[in-house]
């Protein structure tokens, strides 16, 4: 049933990171993925991170539920005041908000599908250089 389906276009960032595998030059330095990685190419996760997984493995008050559909609140409103700083118009004035979703690719696709069917918007701008799968995510989307 899928012998019709059409492979997607190698998304570049995967297809840079394959070629930094093949290549052979001992002193390559890994640009691609933004993932931290050992000189072996191990993934390497953060010290910090790490002691603070255990923290909250070991602490019984934390459960599995299922948070908000905006996400947890607390962590929303901390990232956007990050973000836009605490003297921000935006927030002061109501205009801004925050909400906890899926990381990376995902939650642009959310971010895409919001904008495209809820906001009605038609336009999108990205940065450029971009990642390469960022146009086709506002495509099919709507865009």
């Amino acid at each position: 049933k899928f012998a019709s389906v059409e492979s997607a276009p190698p998304i570049e960032v995967f297809a840079l990171n394959k070629a930094y595998v093949e290549d052979t030059f001992p002193q390559k330095v890994n640009l691609g993925v933004g993932a931290y990685r050992t000189d072996e190419g191990k993934p390497w996760v953060l010290p910090v991170v790490r002691h603070m997984e255990q923290k909250l493995a070991a602490d019984e008050t934390l459960n599995k539920e299922y948070l908000p559909v905006l996400g947890y609140e607390p962590l929303a409103s901390a990232a956007t005041r990050m973000l836009l700083g605490s003297d921000s118009a935006s927030l002061k004035e109501g205009r801004a908000t925050g909400i906890q979703c899926l990381s990376g690719t995902g939650a642009l696709r959310v971010g895409a599908e919001f904008l495209a069917h809820i906001g009605k918007h038609s336009i999108v701008y990205s940065s450029n250089p971009t990642w390469g799968n960022h146009s086709l995510v506002f495509l099919n989307a709507g865009f």
